[in-house]
């Protein structure tokens, strides 16, 4: 009989629920299961993740705002140690145009999640965040304790409200330990190139555009603005890779199963404290690839904000972590990714 803890990913089909699943079953001694509707991922995931690892990952193909499929997965799975919370829609500028699709799903499935963690005695608990969380503010770095402002979209809403509730469940629930995971800008591709950022809707993200521009899947891409107050006048974020983040939740499992937590609701900035621009990123493909990109310049999107990065400081000294990946080897990893997905057409 398999003595192991489960480990319980939502949104395990994702982009960084992916690769997550694959850094716990690489450096931790837990059995990982899944929960994921495949809205927005495809099922070859797991087959990818079992490439990588040689081992299987269980699924539950279930929506997590259907409450009784929930509970019907808890009532099964009697052995779960911890919770990573993925699962949600994140595409900021649908966020705008269909706020109800991200305040039902976001909301509600967290609700579920969290609900079932006091109803089957689960006390790990970690929020997929965002930077998004913090607004349009002038003052850069971001530490952890910067004050938020208002949410430009409904998606950072749904985040800042996320993080509301996890601290109010923590509060409410002493034996309920949690963390708040902000995400800068993930972006890259696992190093074997078998696994990366790809949805099953249109690419939303800046690295993904720029790849599929690459191979002439986007015929033109859009850099949006650039009369931003930045060094280049295009929007300033801080790219961190997905493997570096994935590393981060599984230290931050660590952290609570090994009881280093010193309150039940903690918050960790996950980025490399590096902002680098929309052209900077396109010129670091360009140098990687060998591809000459055929862009445009656009108008502004709504919801978008100038310029954001991190102070990590704390998730460094707290969690021991590091980013080891540079903007060249995030492109890299995401150019061999890309290649892989032309290969099998």
């Amino acid at each position: 009989m398999n003595s192991k803890k489960n480990i319980l990913v939502t949104g395990g089909a994702g982009y960084i629920g992916s690769h997550t699943i694959i850094e716990i079953l690489e450096t931790a001694d837990f059995n990982v299961i899944s929960a994921d509707n495949l809205s927005n991922a495809s099922a070859k995931t797991f087959e990818r993740i079992e490439q990588i690892t040689g081992k299987k990952v269980h699924n539950y193909e279930i929506d997590l705002c259907d409450k009784k499929a929930v509970e019907q997965l808890f009532e099964k799975e009697k052995n779960i140690a911890g919770i990573i919370h993925f699962a949600a829609f994140k595409a900021v500028n649908e966020s705008v145009t269909n706020p109800h699709k991200y305040y039902s799903n976001n909301i509600n499935s967290l609700l579920n999640i969290l609900e079932a963690c006091v109803n089957y005695n689960i006390s790990n608990f970690i929020f997929s965040s965002s930077c998004s969380v913090y607004g349009n503010i002038s003052e850069l770095p971001v530490k952890e304790t910067t004050p938020f402002s208002k949410a430009e979209s409904p998606y950072a809403y749904t985040k800042q409200a996320g993080e509301e509730i996890v601290k109010d469940y923590a509060a409410a629930h002493p034996q309920l330990n949690t963390i708040a995971l902000r995400y800068f800008n993930p972006v890259g591709a696992h190093i074997s190139g078998l696994i990366g950022e790809s949805s099953l809707n249109k690419p939303n993200n800046l690295v993904p555009i720029i790849t599929n521009t690459a191979v002439g899947k986007i015929a033109q891409m859009t850099v949006y603005g650039n009369d931003y107050p930045t060094r280049d006048g295009t929007c300033i974020r801080d790219y961190v890779h997905v493997s570096d983040i994935a590393n981060a939740h599984v230290r931050a499992l660590m952290f609570l199963l090994d009881k280093k937590n010193k309150s039940n609701f903690s918050i960790f900035n996950l980025g490399t404290g590096q902002g680098v621009s929309v052209l900077e990123a396109i010129h670091s493909f360009e140098k990687v690839s060998g591809q000459k990109l055929n862009y445009t310049i656009g108008p502004k999107r709504a919801g978008d904000i100038g310029a954001i990065y991190s102070d990590n400081s704390f998730s460094e000294k707290t969690l021991e972590w590091k980013p080891k990946y540079n903007l060249d080897q995030m492109m890299e990893t995401a150019w061999k990714w890309e290649l892989e997905q032309q290969k099998e057409g």
